[in-house]
């Protein structure tokens, strides 16, 4: 799948911001710090469609954009570092889990991981979440290109086993070199197209 044309939508700062119009989304989730931004810029091929920053927890909003006017990429807040009050982090995570459950047109989450980190508390808590909610999900490893072919090995093992799931089920990034995106791209198009068969 190519991406011809991205752009920005809307943001949604309460649950009355959240879309519900039918038009299929993919969400991005994962500690603060850990390159959706950057990852959702190379995805679309572009530099600044994404917001990107140095300060840890910047996004605070569940960020909507177009894609190819046919699908949406929702960039949901990062958890993990953000330095506001626990009222602030309650009602991010309460914005997150509103859109997680109320949204009817999510197909999947990506959940990012650092490849060069291991599965936190937090990311290990967001993936029972979904689990447990039965929301589909898949993994992404980022930040590759950090690291050599070995380690790449030795990491994705470690974050298998900590996650009790297969490496398989682990796709690696990296946005600066590239790495992954073309078979991210197909996997999102092969969700769009089961999508369109199911609904003829």
């Amino acid at each position: 799948m190519n991406i011809t044309k991205a752009v920005y939508k809307t943001s949604a700062v309460d649950k009355t911001g959240i879309l519900n119009d039918g038009v299929p989304e993919f969400a991005f989730v994962g500690r603060s710090n850990v390159g959706k931004s950057s990852l959702i810029n190379a995805l679309v091929n572009q530099k600044r469609l994404a917001k990107t920053s140095s300060t840890a927890g910047l996004t605070k909003m569940v960020n909507y954009f177009d894609i190819n006017d046919s699908f949406r990429f929702v960039d949901l807040p990062g958890y993990g570092f953000a330095k506001v009050g626990k009222g602030q982090l309650d009602v991010w995570a309460s914005l997150m889990g509103e859109y997680l459950l109320t949204s009817q047109s999510l197909l999947t989450v990506f959940v990012l991981l650092d490849i060069r980190i291991k599965p936190t508390e937090l990311d290990k808590a967001m993936i029972n979440y979904l689990v447990y909610h039965n929301i589909p999900f898949r993994l992404l490893a980022t930040k590759c290109d950090k690291l050599s072919r070995a380690q790449q090995n030795k990491s994705i093992e470690i974050i298998a086993k900590e996650l009790n799931m297969r490496k398989e089920f682990i796709i690696l990034t990296s946005s600066e070199k590239r790495q992954g995106i073309e078979t991210l791209l197909n996997y999102m198009e092969g969700v769009l197209d089961r999508l369109a068969q199911s609904d003829e």
